[in-house]
């Protein structure tokens, strides 16, 4: 055996592997694997004991640094010392983009109990701006993490700092209508899940979604869909067999009525169902905000994507002023975001970002441009309510911007996003790389996009909602039922409107 000591000049991921991919660790840490199995940890100044034979020792940061490497082959007995640095291949905070994950676990089942000096960690060897770690329950009613959130509630967590913002927040669960993220409680909600071990699938996600709102939440709907669909497909192709899947069976309805301010597109589930999902909403009159929430749980160290490390999906936001929760939540709640797997994405309409709107003339003329940087990216595209306008490509990815542009004419009320598409890559630490702004929305004399097929979907939807609910739902008091046909019906009405 020899001796390893690796240093970086900040916190690093690091992987240190030998024959046949085996792992090696330091003394205590836990044996994790990411999406790829690839064994990492995390530090800048670590020693570990490892074999007397070639290694391959590996450090990247997050998705904003590339990824360097070494080769060692220790001599017995000896020890080594080993410096590996990173580089940039985007600074976001540098442009007042910061990034953040909305939705993992410290705990959540697991074969191991997680710390909290693993988050801190993980958090700072990704430099991960903002983690926001999810008290929530799994199969019955206890709560995991639920001590947690009560003392931390409304508090940045002890390893914050100017750049990194940790916080508890919570999970509200119902597997037949939904699961969504709180972030930036101020207090504890009296809430967190309805429908296990026999309970009522009572009352409406929505009125769970009030009271945290209440609280100061921001909102959004978490890994919403693993069904595959096409952008044409109809609704029903996202109600599956399996009536209890987690799915977001609730999200159109609630969408409509406000009550929440995001959708999850990057996830651990499927993020090409969810990108289709998201732009039947944008297109029939919603005005969400594209967020990320991984699901990672650092309980797991062995779980395809959600024993990865946290923020291999980030939702980026841009921030007014100091990072803060209240300003990134702001942020986010305005729609100044992109998700992203990996790439940088910029949208440009007129000069307007994405959460910006315009008050356009009919026949006028819009500019638009997407950037799109990083080694995965295959091509960049622009989207409108009536589907992809314009895009660039390339074979075999690189590490220089692509960039689209477009001159649209208006006509009627529409949105503009831009989407960058990738190749399968090392550092893309689930089955799709990609990446989505946030729309710049674009309202023609007043009137705002309210696409006719669009809201037909959403209303088809209510309608195989209203099915699951009188079929599936486990109901026991009078009135329930009801609760949950009226919630639909007011959905309904303003779909109808906007229909009108």
């Amino acid at each position: 055996m020899a001796r390893v000591r690796l240093r970086s000049p900040y916190p690093c991921r690091w992987s240190v592997t030998g024959d046949g991919g085996q792992g090696w660790f330091p003394a205590g840490a836990p044996h994790r694997h990411d999406f790829h199995g690839r064994p990492y940890f995390h530090g800048d100044d670590l020693t570990l004991d490892v074999p007397a034979e070639p290694l391959t020792i590996t450090a990247t940061r997050g998705m904003e640094y590339d990824q360097v490497r070494t080769e060692l082959t220790p001599r017995p007995g000896h020890d080594h010392q080993v410096r590996l640095t990173p580089h940039r291949i985007y600074h976001a905070a540098a442009r007042g983009w910061y990034g953040g994950d909305l939705h993992t676990h410290l705990n959540w089942a697991g074969d191991l109990i997680a710390a909290p000096a693993d988050a801190a960690a993980a958090q700072h060897g990704e430099d991960l701006h903002v983690l926001n770690l999810l008290a929530g329950n799994v199969s019955g009613t206890r709560v995991y993490d639920r001590e947690a959130l009560a003392h931390w509630i409304g508090r940045d967590l002890p390893w914050s700092d100017a750049t990194h913002i940790a916080r508890m927040g919570a999970e509200y669960r119902n597997d037949l209508l939904g699961h969504a993220y709180a972030f930036g409680l101020t207090a504890e909600p009296d809430r967190l899940h309805t429908g296990f071990d026999g309970a009522p699938d009572w009352p409406p996600n929505a009125a769970a979604l009030a009271e945290l709102r209440r609280l100061g939440a921001l909102l959004g709907y978490s890994h919403p869909f693993g069904q595959p669909v096409r952008d044409d497909d109809p609704a029903k192709a996202l109600f599956g067999p399996v009536a209890r899947d987690c799915s977001a069976s609730a999200l159109v309805a609630d969408a409509a009525l406000g009550m929440v301010d995001s959708l999850d597109v990057l996830t651990h589930a499927s993020i090409p169902a969810t990108a289709a999902v998201y732009r039947r909403l944008l297109g029939a009159g919603n005005r969400l905000a594209v967020t990320a929430g991984t699901d990672t749980m650092i309980s797991f160290t062995r779980s395809d994507n959600q024993s990865n490390p946290p923020g291999w999906g980030r939702v980026y936001a841009r921030v007014d002023g100091v990072l803060t929760a209240e300003s990134f939540a702001a942020a986010v709640r305005d729609r100044r975001t992109f998700a992203t797997t990996g790439p940088w994405l910029e949208l440009s309409v007129d000069g307007h970002g994405p959460g910006a709107v315009i008050d356009a003339e009919p026949g006028g003329r819009l500019s638009v441009t997407a950037t799109a940087i990083g080694p995965e990216v295959s091509a960049v595209r622009i989207r409108t309510a009536d589907g992809v306008r314009a895009g660039a490509g390339r074979l075999g990815g690189g590490d220089d911007a692509l960039t689209v542009t477009v001159e649209l004419d208006v006509g009627e009320p529409t949105y503009v996003l831009a989407e960058a598409l990738c190749e399968p890559h090392p550092r893309t630490l689930t089955a799709t790389g990609y990446a989505l702004t946030s729309p710049v929305h674009v309202d023609v004399g007043g009137r705002q996009v309210a696409r006719g097929s669009d809201v037909r979907w959403c209303l088809d939807w209510l309608d195989l909602l209203e099915d699951l609910v009188r079929i599936h739902a486990r109901l026991d008091a009078p009135g329930q039922l009801e609760d949950h046909l009226e919630l639909i019906e007011r959905a309904r009405e303003v779909y109808r409107t906007r229909l009108g």
